[in-house]
């Protein structure tokens, strides 16, 4: 089990790692080994994060989650296999702590007087520009 939160684990059985090979600079080591990871987590098949926390990562993860509910992760910036596994899991863990806090709600506040003269001035500012770029009334 891997503890994300105190109370959300993740079941190793859950994630599905393949090894693939690493595109960008590296010579023949990048070439011959499959040293980038590619972390696949069904969001939507998984018990053990709350519903609440499973819309919040949707948002979150955005073009990383497929259409079916499955989050993508791939990382290739290590040139060892274990350090590219290690930064996915660790960005996997990341990602669903930040969707556990729930946002705070939004409080309503009204724009205080002195914002409210400065708006006000700056379009009858703006209205008097304009005004001058009239031509002649004809009647």
């Amino acid at each position: 089990m891997i503890r994300v939160t105190p109370r959300i684990s993740l079941d190793e059985s859950e994630l599905e790692e393949s090894f693939i090979r690493a595109s960008g600079p590296g010579g023949q080591h990048v070439n011959k080994t499959d040293s980038a990871v590619q972390l696949r987590f069904d969001v939507a098949a998984s018990t053990n994060i709350p519903d609440d926390v499973k819309a919040r990562l949707v948002r979150l993860a955005g073009s990383r989650m497929t259409a079916a509910g499955v989050l993508i992760l791939v990382g290739d910036s290590y040139r060892s296999q274990l350090r590219n596994r290690e930064d996915v899991r660790e960005r996997l863990i990341d990602l669903i702590r930040d969707a556990s806090v729930p946002p705070k709600p939004r409080r309503k506040t009204k724009p205080t007087y002195g914002s409210q003269q400065r708006r006000l001035e700056g379009k009858a500012k703006r209205s008097e520009i304009k005004q001058g770029r009239r031509g002649p009334v004809s009647d």
